[in-house]
C-alpha cells in the first residue's frame, strides 16, 4: 500500500511508493513550499520518487523507510 498525505505542512511517504507516487510527490510539495518530508515509513521507494526528492531538495524528517535507499544515500 502506497499513500502520499500533508499533515501539517510535512509530507508523509507511507509503505510502498511506486513510479505513480512521483508527480503526486512532485505536486504537493510544489505546493507546499517549505515543506518537510517524512520517509521514514517508507517501506520501498521508486527510483522516480527519489530523483523528485533529490531535485526539490525538501527538508527530510529522518533516514529513508527503504533499507536500500538509506543505505545508498548513507
Amino acid at each position: 500500500m502506497s499513500a502520499l498525505r500533508n499533515s501539517e505542512g510535512t509530507v508523509v511517504l507511507v509503505g510502498h511508493c511506486p513510479v505513480e507516487d512521483a508527480e503526486t510527490l512532485l505536486q504537493l510539495l510544489q505546493a507546499s513550499a517549505g515543506a518537510h518530508l517524512d520517509w521514514t515509513q517508507c517501506s520501498s521507494l521508486h527510483t522516480a520518487v527519489l530523483q523528485v526528492v533529490l531535485a526539490m531538495r525538501p527538508a527530510l524528517t529522518g533516514p529513508c523507510g527503504d533499507p536500500f535507499v538509506a543505505k545508498w544515500l548513507s
